[in-house]
């Protein structure tokens, strides 16, 4: 997912660069994507959220239409909320329509639409190399079946104001939480600095707070789903771990190092403090650099990995996209065609390049000209090594609600974990039927 796209899909409606597409689905048992019919050549259609990159998608398809004359791609840019994206997409599955070939899903929608056979399985033997980073190549799996072709990634980095450490005799970035705690204690000694925020996240009762409270407990080694969408949070494998996690952050705000004006926090609402020296450091997408080099100036700042918490390293929430055959396509070898085209190490060097797009190939992350012009590459990699996705479930929009509804009063008003967990494993229980 390009860094754009991953904070505007976080954002209230969750507003995506590019919304997604899946393959249409196979039975459970899974049949061989081999098999299927990937017949067809002709124009096709290319469905994805609207571009906000300043035609820079356009100029690459107008490459593949100089190539490919007889096989045009013509781009349909969808509204700029996620959610009014997400029913576009499935109006027309639903009516079976051709308007869309080949479509950009947001990764918590494959579970969706191939369970309801909208998009096609694709055949994994086919698109797969071994410069794909693992944890993202898996986000286009739904039972152990390839439905959507990742095509950009994301995952969260710390942010530091690097001239407040500096002020502060902290001379590098914190890798353990218990680093972490004592940079904010130094810098709050500075004067005119006692009451800057410690660390932000983003805590509003929207997506990111879903994808925030998710970091911490995959950290502590808990889940809220296992691989085959059965709900383990109160499970005796993972229940004291994902107790521990919740009351770590409950904890967090109670000790006021993580500031309560997070709970009221979206991504720019955390970089506007971030970049006004009202918080020290920031949990954010990858997108925030190039905002920080404008108005701070690399001076000011840096980024790096998460820290550590309690010896167990971090593990950042994947963000990402994937494309991938609507059922209803009917020149399925084009789309086939193209999606291969359109994740090529070619095209992912054009994203990095011209949209500052998180590439799904790791040689990418240390080309030298490629990390001179975004020096975060390197700890993003770092992150997406371990990165983990949300719950992989079906009705995903029920699941965030209802982990949005359980985490975000037990942060505000200093709840009990404990009630949290037991009371947040019955409502996913009741929504995911296994």
């Amino acid at each position: 997912m390009t860094s754009h796209s991953r904070r505007a899909f976080l954002q209230g409606s969750l507003s995506a660069l590019a919304l997604g597409a899946l393959a249409a689905c196979s039975n459970d048992s899974g049949s061989a994507a081999d098999s299927q019919d990937f017949s067809g050549t002709g124009p096709i259609n290319y469905a994805q959220g609207k571009d906000f990159s300043s035609g820079m998608v356009q100029k690459r398809l107008d490459e593949w239409n100089r190539k490919y004359p007889d096989e045009k791609v013509t781009l349909i840019e969808l509204s700029s909320e996620a959610d009014q994206q997400r029913s576009s997409l499935v109006n027309s599955a639903q009516t079976k329509s051709d308007a869309y070939d080949v479509i950009s899903l947001d990764l918590v929608w494959v579970a969706e639409f191939a369970a309801n056979r909208w998009v096609m399985q694709l055949p994994a033997d086919k698109l797969k190399n071994s410069d794909i980073i693992p944890s993202v190549w898996e986000t286009g799996l739904y039972r152990d079946n390839m439905y959507g072709m990742p095509y950009v990634t994301d995952a969260s980095l710390l942010y530091y104001r690097k001239d407040l450490l500096d002020q502060a005799g902290v001379k590098k970035a914190p890798t353990t939480w218990d680093e972490l705690l004592s940079a904010i204690e130094a810098v709050r000694k500075l004067p005119g600095h006692a009451d800057i925020g410690g660390i932000g996240g983003q805590w509003n009762k929207y997506e990111g707070l879903t994808c925030n409270i998710s970091e911490f407990i995959h950290t502590m080694g808990g889940a809220i789903v296992d691989d085959q969408s059965k709900v383990v949070l109160g499970d005796s494998t993972y229940h004291d771990k994902n107790v521990k996690a919740i009351q770590f952050v409950i904890d967090a705000f109670k000790s006021n190092v993580i500031p309560k004006e997070a709970l009221e926090w979206k991504e720019e609402d955390g970089r506007g403090a971030f970049e006004s020296g009202k918080l020290l450091f920031y949990r954010q997408w990858p997108y925030q650099y190039s905002n920080n080099v404008k108005n701070l100036g690399t001076d000011k700042f840096d980024v790096a990995p998460m820290p550590s918490i309690d010896g167990n390293k971090y593990v950042a929430t994947l963000g990402g996209h994937n494309c991938a055959i609507s059922t209803n396509c009917r020149n399925k070898a084009t789309a086939l065609k193209f999606i291969t085209w359109w994740t090529s190490k070619e095209t992912q060097q054009y994203n990095v390049d011209e949209l500052s797009n998180a590439p799904i190939l790791g040689s990418l992350y240390s080309d030298k000209a490629n990390v001179k012009e975004l020096p975060y590459l390197p700890p993003l990699k770092a992150s997406l090594d371990k990165a983990k996705g949300r719950p992989r479930v079906v009705n995903y929009g029920d699941v965030t609600a209802a982990v949005q509804d359980a985490i975000y009063p037990a942060i505000k008003d200093g709840g009990n974990a404990e009630d949290v967990v037991a009371t947040l494993n019955d409502s996913l229980k009741s929504i995911i039927k296994n």
